[in-house]
């Protein structure tokens, strides 16, 4: 039997809190600088010397990564009430865009950061598309129809929305909040009504859509 060395594993464990304790202190320091800021406000955020702060991480790439990791999970977290949605189309789609919309808009400079690339890192728009092609998954099979156009359906929406809210934010008085809501509800709706159309559906974007067995 191999002997567990205790020190090690303990010193594992520090390691990843105190990782944890400076992506913390990343998304602090975004939050207060913009998606510009820099390595020494994020460990002056943290409250070490910038040396002491790529003691645990390699390089800036692997600190961006970290930073885009603990972003997926937060942004999958706030919308993980969606994945089970309830109500006609369009209150469905109203309740996901507008909660999307109120994370993207408390988050702006961690969206802009985001959005600026991080190499190799986890894609905050990827996981709610996944999310979103399990659901229409769902629907489509549920409908007798192909359920292959899932995929395609969920990330273009997702890019759509995600486009249209950075225009929106870099340009505010253009639209307000709920009128920008109600453009994307209708022209989510739209395209995938046109799918289900395609496949000899038709729903009433106003009535209870019953939520698919097994979602």
């Amino acid at each position: 039997m191999t002997k567990v060395d205790g020190r090690a594993t303990r010193w594992a464990g520090q390691q990843e809190r105190r990782r944890a304790e400076f992506v913390d202190a990343a998304l602090a320091a975004i939050a207060e600088h913009g998606p510009d800021v820099s390595t020494e406000q994020i460990a002056e955020r943290a409250g070490v010397a910038r040396t002491r702060l790529y003691r645990h991480f390699s390089d800036a790439a692997d600190l961006r990564r970290a930073i885009a990791r603990r972003a997926a999970e937060l942004v999958t977290a706030d919308l993980a009430p969606l994945w089970h949605p309830e109500g006609s189309p369009n209150e469905m789609i109203s309740t996901v865009i507008s909660t999307h919309l109120r994370w993207l808009t408390e988050h702006a400079h961690l969206h802009r950061y985001l959005t600026r690339g991080v190499p190799d890192g986890p894609d905050v728009r990827g996981a709610i598309a996944r999310h979103l092609s399990g659901l229409f998954t769902g629907y489509l099979t549920a409908f007798g129809l192909d359920p292959a156009p899932a995929d395609t359906i969920a990330f273009g929406l997702v890019g759509y929305v995600e486009s249209a809210t950075t225009r929106w934010l870099d340009h505010p008085g253009t639209l307000t909040l709920p009128q920008l809501t109600a453009q994307l509800t209708g022209t989510i709706w739209a395209m995938l009504d046109h799918t289900l159309r395609a496949g000899g559906v038709e729903l009433d974007p106003d009535r209870p859509l019953p939520l698919p067995e097994g979602l």
